[in-house]
């Protein structure tokens, strides 16, 4: 018999998708409309024994009470903070993640993300289609990259991809997490608000959780600065939003340009309606390429578990 397999979120593989309807029995709650899921997975939820959930939607104590059965949880994605992983620790349960495949992606739109803010690509894209080059107006100059410091907070697989792809722009790189990295060459600040006040980019690389929130406080901010930008790929817990955005309208931030938010997908009305923001919507990883490798890596750890083999990407 097949292992029964809770599906929150589909991958938009369709070759992951056919190998999870061969090797699982799948409930798909996610083809259910919203307002009819919970009835859903309260429906099949005694026999599930393995649940696939993303990064961001996670599961939280109330739904894994709600699987007595439940031997693995499967992340597909990176972040495990919206895991509640006393809970899973607590029943013994298996939690993976797909760390690595999705890399180089992420940290490329980084660096997109930073030179979009740096050469203000997208008011530049209002200028001319919105007549003003035509017209004659005006347009100010934007600044170098080359001598700048790029700030790395936090500095694992991604944090380090970031600083060679900023290094290639003719950037310094520098870094900080609690725990020094052996073997690299940047250099590591005492804090994040050294950090910040050497850097004319900081780019927020580190994980998210309760031991990170709101680590990008306002004082991180006013140590970033009137010319600074700060990038966030991670997760926007970690950035304080209002300060963030009391900081861009007051001009104690240059610009800020994100990827991720407090409250996804609902972005606040103040901070889209800022000029001197960058915003795209939790896209870090979205290739084609990426996202078959992370639900692939999804479907190895699955069936590892089940196949009595260790998972290749256990959270620890």
């Amino acid at each position: 018999m097949k292992p029964q397999l809770l599906v929150l979120a589909a991958s938009p593989s369709a070759a992951v998708m056919e190998q999870l309807d061969r090797h699982f029995e799948c409930h798909h709650a996610w083809r259910q409309p919203r307002g009819e899921q919970a009835a859903y997975i309260g429906g099949v939820a005694a026999g599930v024994r393995g649940l696939l959930t993303t990064g961001a939607i996670g599961v939280g104590p109330a739904l894994l009470e709600q699987l007595p059965a439940l031997e693995i949880v499967a992340v597909n994605g990176i972040g495990t903070d919206a895991v509640a992983l006393e809970a899973t620790r607590a029943r013994g349960i298996v939690v993976t993640n797909t760390p690595g495949v999705l890399t180089d992606d992420v940290a490329d739109l980084a660096l997109t993300l930073l030179l979009a803010a740096a050469r203000r690509l997208p008011a530049l894209d209002r200028y001319v289609r919105g007549g003003a080059w035509e017209a004659g107006q005006p347009l100010a100059p934007t600044r170098a990259l080359r001598g700048k410091v790029c700030g790395v907070f936090g500095f694992g697989r991604i944090g380090q991809a970031v600083a060679a792809r900023a290094e290639a722009f003719g950037m310094r790189a520098m870094y900080f997490q609690p725990r020094a990295i052996d073997g690299v060459a940047q250099e590591r600040s005492a804090s994040l608000l050294e950090l910040a006040r050497a850097s004319d980019y900081l780019v927020v690389c580190a994980p998210g959780g309760a031991a990170t929130r709101h680590a990008v406080n306002a004082e991180v901010l006013a140590a970033l600065g009137p010319e600074g930008t700060l990038v966030n790929i991670a997760r926007g817990s970690l950035v304080d939003q209002q300060a963030l955005i009391a900081a861009l309208r007051g001009g104690a931030l240059g610009m800020a340009a994100l990827d991720v938010f407090d409250d996804e997908p609902r972005v606040p009305a103040a901070l889209r309606e800022l000029d001197n923001v960058v915003l795209t919507p939790h896209v870090g990883s979205l290739t084609v390429e990426t996202r078959h490798a992370m639900g692939q890596l999804v479907v190895d750890n699955l069936l590892a578990y089940f196949g009595g083999r260790p998972p290749p990407t256990p959270v620890a």
